[in-house]
Parts: C-alpha cells; sequence; structure tokens
C-alpha cells in the first residue's frame, strides 16, 4: 500500500510564505511513461542514485506533470516520484508533483494516449481502469496532486496560469481543477492550468504583458511550466526570464532529452548532460 503524503501549504502558497527562500529547487517536466530517462534525469541532477532512493539533501523537486501516457510504463513513473516523496523529508528535502493534462484526462477516462505496454504493466484494461478509479491506488494518489505550486518566488503550473485563474488564487484553483475531475468545469478547457500554451506560443509582447500581470496577482516572480514539448530539446525561457519552458521531451516517444530547470538562490540556469546553460533572472 502506498503512502498518501500532503504537500505543505507552505510551498503551495496557499496560508503563507517561506521565511527564508529555499535555496536550490529542481524543476522537472513531462515525463509520460518513461522510467529509465525519468531516472537518468533525476540522477542528472543529483536528487536520485541509481536505486531510486533520494540523495537531493534539502533540494526542493518540483514535476510539473504528464508522468502518465504516451510511454510504456506510467505506473513505473509514479512509483518513482512516490518512493522520493516519502524519503525526501528525511534529509530536509521535499518533492512537489503536479497534476498534468494527462494525468486529468486518466483520471476523467480519456485513454486516448495510453500505450498498449502500458495497459500491459498492469495486467491488463480492466486492472488498469480500477487502478485509477478514485479508490485505486494511482488514482487516489494522483487526486492528492495540485494543478499549481508556489515555491520561494517561482510558480510551477503544467500548461501557464492566465490572468483569469491568477485572480482566483492558488487555493481555488486546485480546488477547480479536482472538482471538475468528477463534474467537468471551466478550469478544464484549454485555457485552464493544466491546457493553456499561450504564454509559450503567443507573440512575446503579448505574451509578456498579459504574463506581467498574472505574477502580480499570483505573488510570484517568475513562472515555470511543462506541456509544450520544445523540439530542440533545450529550455526556453521568455520575457526576460519571467517564463521558463522546461518539456523538453525527456522521454523517449519524444526523443529523450535529458534537461532539468534549477534555481540555487535565486540564480535560475539549464541543466543538461553536457553542460550547464544561465537563463536571465527577472528584476521584479
Amino acid at each position: 500500500m502506498r503512502i498518501l503524503r500532503a504537500i505543505p501549504s507552505i510551498l503551495l502558497g496557499c496560508t503563507s510564505a517561506p521565511a527564508a527562500p529555499p535555496s536550490r529547487i529542481v524543476a522537472i517536466g513531462d515525463l509520460h511513461g518513461d522510467p529509465i530517462q525519468a531516472q537518468a534525469a533525476l540522477r542528472m541532477v543529483g536528487v536520485a542514485d541509481a536505486d531510486g532512493h533520494w540523495t537531493g539533501g534539502s533540494t526542493i523537486l518540483v514535476q510539473t506533470g504528464d508522468i502518465t501516457d504516451r510511454g510504456p510504463d506510467s505506473r513505473g513513473v509514479i512509483d518513482m516520484i512516490q518512493k522520493l516523496q516519502e524519503e525526501a523529508p528525511g534529509q530536509g528535502g521535499q518533492v512537489v508533483a503536479l497534476m498534468g493534462n494527462h494525468e486529468a484526462m486518466n483520471l476523467m477516462g480519456d485513454w486516448r494516449y495510453v500505450s498498449e505496454e502500458d495497459v500491459k504493466t498492469y495486467g491488463g484494461l480492466e486492472a488498469r481502469k480500477q487502478a485509477y478509479s478514485p479508490a485505486g491506488e494511482d488514482g487516489a494518489w494522483l487526486r492528492t496532486l495540485p494543478a499549481v505550486a508556489l515555491v520561494g518566488d517561482t510558480v510551477f503550473a503544467h500548461g501557464g496560469i492566465t490572468e483569469r485563474w491568477a485572480k482566483e488564487g492558488i487555493e481555488t484553483i486546485n480546488r477547480e481543477v479536482k472538482l471538475g475531475l468528477d463534474a467537468r468545469n471551466e478550469v478544464h478547457s484549454p485555457d485552464g492550468p493544466l491546457w493553456y500554451r499561450g504564454y509559450v506560443q503567443d507573440d512575446e509582447d503579448l505574451a509578456c504583458m498579459q504574463l506581467k500581470r498574472s505574477l502580480a496577482m499570483l505573488g510570484a516572480k517568475r513562472m515555470v511550466v511543462g506541456h509544450t514539448t520544445r523540439k530542440d530539446g533545450l529550455i526556453q525561457a521568455r520575457c526576460e526570464g519571467l517564463l521558463s519552458v522546461i518539456d523538453t521531451g525527456i522521454s523517449s516517444h519524444y526523443g529523450g532529452h535529458l534537461a532539468a530547470w534549477e534555481s540555487l538562490n535565486g540564480d535560475a540556469r539549464a541543466i543538461y548532460p553536457t553542460k550547464v546553460s544561465d537563463i536571465p533572472d527577472p528584476s521584479r
């Protein structure tokens, strides 16, 4: 039986702010059912060893959603993230796992992107359906995941948080996403935080203007998102560092491009297997 751990409100921006910003935050994007590549990414940034045990010390690891679908073994990735969630607090660290649109799709019965291999790892279609039901181990855990988290001065989401949702606040967004899993609501629309791509794809002048307003409402300095895959395998910075796009296609389905976003005492950078690149830090 898996242990379902609640994420402290101090990281979700629900009740209060940390006394001091976390010294090291690492964020990893979409993993899409590929535990081999997921483990390689986690080892690359020093938060897990070859056996999947936490080695990150006081690091806060954020995974921005879409650990399911596309690849051959969603359960393998789920187990890996859960194990790290359980072990990290013992070293003063924490794992913040977010819900992506593919987790929501699975929980709502939309299985268009589930691979045959993935179904087999559960022992068949009916067994997988049971596992993702509200009473199933994977379904119950996935339903605990927030859609949005504020860690230090950085807000993390899978797709992006528009002004429409930023004004509602993080608690409301997370509550509405959870409610919408059983009775689809507005938050699960293309402009909702699990699906939105405008900050990545729109003209930068327009996107940046809207992003600045959303960040002000959320009390955040910058936003980090996954969801929109970078075909070049590189983390993209927009709006002078206000936005970082970290879905680089880590899973083999998308090319196996390892990358991670890191903030060391507020200084952001992109980590790759053979290099580290600076990311602009916004002034506000």
